[in-house]
């Protein structure tokens, strides 16, 4: 017999089961210390249970809402919604702002028809005799509501099927203008985006996002960078401040070159040359001819794609990037 041979007709040595949670005896550190060790020790280890120090950073809420902690927050408001668009698939967006208080028409009808009824039980009421101008104001402009969710619709036709995330609708999530544009993708069976800011007072997101693709930032600062980041165009309705605010943000970043140009487009010429004068501020001095260059004006949804496709095709560029994904054609 060979030594080989030999070897293996030795029995083996018996091997242990692979160690499990049941059926063994508890280490030190997982039983408090006993009272009849120490009578007062449970009552000292439920306050340093209690203690903020005790709890891990990620669950401390306290500790994370600290002046200290801003940087991670900071961090942590850019990430989530990135990755989450990463994972859908969004390259490029067109990116729709305008005012919240500019309703669908039948909803601007109904206030205004509301307000008339008051007025004619209170003729005198001057603040009544207020609010129905307005409210006049806003129906005539609700027509807007119309276009933005039309061109939402063109935008998500644009693509091969609601699987095809190349070029999507993007808003501030509110209602609106910016309920109009992710409506109309909606329609289409697209997915849109909408990008919500935690305020003091409760903000719902409007009802025609896509769930996946609706973020709630906490700081203004990383919701303007994410509004940019993967825009092709700036569409622009009547609307606000925070209308205002993004308009001239994008346009000053534009004008000082730390942003390649995209379209600017103005919705509704008569509003916005009331709203801003852009020829008084060329007049002064305060802004060069050329920055008039930068936006245009538009009336019509067809007439706002329509110059956005030709901008891109005049720099020889696609507004529609890659190949679509597999599985995009519905």
């Amino acid at each position: 017999m060979s030594k080989r041979e030999d070897d293996t007709s030795k029995p083996s040595p018996p091997i242990p089961q692979p160690p499990g949670p049941l059926h063994r005896e508890p280490l030190p550190w997982q039983l408090p210390k006993p009272p009849e060790e120490d009578p007062d020790a449970p009552v000292r280890v439920r306050k340093i249970l209690a203690s903020p120090s005790y709890r891990p950073a990620l669950t401390d809420v306290g500790f994370l809402n600290s002046y200290e902690t801003r940087p991670a927050r900071l961090q942590l408001d850019y990430l989530k919604p990135e990755l989450g668009l990463q994972s859908e698939g969004v390259r490029n967006t067109i990116v729709v702002f305008g005012s919240t208080r500019i309703p669908e028409p039948a909803a601007a009808r109904r206030k205004l028809q509301v307000l008339k009824e008051a007025l004619g039980k209170r003729p005198d009421n001057e603040e009544l005799k207020r609010r129905v101008g307005v409210a006049e104001r806003i129906a005539a402009k609700s027509k807007y509501y119309e276009i933005a969710r039309e061109f939402g619709r063109i935008v998500g036709a644009a693509g091969h099927g609601p699987l095809d995330c190349r070029l999507v609708v993007m808003t501030g999530g509110g209602p609106g203008m910016m309920e109009a544009a992710n409506r109309g993708a909606y329609d289409t069976g697209s997915k849109s985006v909408g990008l919500n800011i935690t305020l003091p007072h409760e903000q719902f997101p409007n009802p025609y996002i896509t769930p996946e693709l609706c973020f709630q930032f906490h700081y203004f600062a990383m919701r303007k960078m994410h509004f940019l980041l993967r825009a092709k165009a700036l569409v622009v309705f009547p609307g606000g401040f925070g209308t205002l605010d993004e308009l001239f943000e994008t346009l000053t970043l534009i004008q000082t070159r730390k942003i390649k140009p995209v379209p600017v487009v103005l919705v509704g010429e008569t509003y916005w040359r009331r709203a801003v004068d852009f020829d008084f501020l060329v007049d002064e001095g305060v802004i060069d001819p050329e920055d008039r260059e930068l936006f245009w004006y538009a009336e019509d949804a067809r007439q706002i794609w329509e110059g956005i496709v030709w901008w891109y095709e005049s720099q020889g560029e696609p507004l529609i990037n890659g190949e679509p994904p597999p599985g995009g054609v519905d």
